[in-house]
């Protein structure tokens, strides 16, 4: 997975204090930049993430374009039909973050 490089795009999952699980695709490369993916049980392949979060944030840097968001809450209700499931921030061409920000 490349580390860096072009990957100028970002994607924030937001937590909101009810256990959720999310999958992430982009067309381009993804990876996680704010911890590290086996600690937090998120799986990371080329171009998908998926994870659990109740709490806190998981952020990724990708290249590309954003291909699919899915979202589901504890009862497996997806979003926007229920208001637990993660808030979801993607922005395009941000600049590049330590590992640590």
């Amino acid at each position: 997975m490349p580390s860096g490089g072009n990957l100028t795009n970002s994607i924030t999952i937001i937590g909101r204090g009810v256990p959720s699980n999310y999958e992430i695709s982009v067309d381009g490369a993804i990876e996680m930049i704010n911890a590290d993916p086996d600690r937090k049980a998120v799986i990371v392949s080329e171009q998908t993430a998926e994870g659990a979060i109740d709490t806190g944030v998981d952020r990724f840097r990708f290249s590309g374009e954003m291909a699919n968001v899915h979202l589901v809450d504890w009862n497996g209700t997806p979003a926007p039909a229920s208001p637990s499931t993660p808030e979801v921030n993607i922005d395009y061409s941000v600049p590049a973050r330590s590992a640590d920000s």
